[in-house]
């Protein structure tokens, strides 16, 4: 089946503020024409829960062209290394093997139906990653950490800039919001921004 858009699955629900301390992001899959995009492959209790999943959808490691990191944070980033062929993006630059490129994550196009934008708030150096599917815009991002927000935060290294982002993305109508540590939602009036 030949796809004019991108293709989004999630991989791993991620969950925090556990009790037992256990922290785990959302784990993002994209696929465009060839391009298969890993987001946010960080802290979960295994590679295979990451690994398995991809693998259900007929894919390996290996076929992973691009990894984005919505943020530096360990729990967003620890398991990247299971993708030892792809390109590493983040907010300034993309890497691959011992190559570092210099370039503003704004606007970038990983392909016709993928790009980057920035998003500060959680982090100072924070993207989303943006996907146009058949269905609409998927937004991948940790301006929240679950549907319900929290609407504060904890952790923002800057909450007025986590209010604009928070708005800008809002802005494009996204169909789907992949957040950080809960599974993908619907934005409503309620979402909190």
């Amino acid at each position: 089946m030949n796809h004019q858009r991108a293709i989004v699955d999630l991989l791993y629900e991620g969950y925090a503020g556990r009790k037992d301390h256990r922290v785990a992001p959302t784990v993002g899959l994209i696929r465009d024409r060839g391009v298969v995009v890993v987001v946010d492959p960080g802290m979960v209790p295994s590679p295979a829960a990451i690994l398995d999943p991809l693998s259900a959808l007929g894919l390996a490691a290996e076929d992973v062209t691009d990894v984005v990191f919505s943020h530096h944070h360990p729990d967003h980033t620890l398991s990247a290394a299971l993708f030892v062929h792809a390109a590493f993006h983040d907010h300034w630059a993309t890497y691959r093997h011992d190559v570092w490129q210099d370039r503003d994550a704004e606007g970038f196009k990983i392909s016709a139906n993928v790009s980057l934008i920035r998003v500060p708030g959680h982090s100072n150096e924070d993207i989303a990653t943006l996907a146009s599917t058949e269905d609409g815009l998927v937004v991948f991002t940790h301006a929240w950490w679950t549907a319900a927000g929290p609407a504060h935060d904890p952790y923002a290294s800057d909450t007025e800039a986590l209010s604009r982002s928070r708005v800008r993305i809002l802005g494009l109508a996204p169909r789907l919001i992949v957040p950080g540590h809960g599974p993908w939602f619907e934005p409503t009036r309620d979402t909190p921004f």
